[in-house]
């Protein structure tokens, strides 16, 4: 029978970022700046593609920027760390024939 242990949790809090939309506008800048590049001939001018893609870059860039400021801030700036003390195990070579 397996022996109950108390193994105590660990101390330290993993603190994930926010969602956001900004990196797939970001991508989305990202692609009208290269149809700036590729599709003249196609609907609008390809300086208009490439102005809308910069101008939502830009935009997208500064939010994922913020984001990941105020992120960092939101942290607290202690932390009570508390490491979780694994039990030991002994290991044995199996008996030979």
């Amino acid at each position: 029978m397996s022996e109950h242990r108390q193994i105590p949790e660990p101390g330290e809090t993993i603190y994930l970022p926010r969602s956001s939309w900004a990196p797939a506008f970001f991508a989305l800048g990202a692609i009208g700046l290269v149809c700036g590049i590729y599709a003249s001939g196609f609907i609008f001018a390809p300086f208009i593609y490439a102005i809308i893609g910069a101008i939502l870059a830009l935009a997208a860039f500064r939010s994922i920027v913020r984001g990941a400021i105020r992120d960092y801030y939101r942290l607290p700036r202690k932390q009570h760390l508390r490491g979780a003390a694994l039990p030991v195990e002994t290991i044995s070579a199996p008996p030979k024939p």
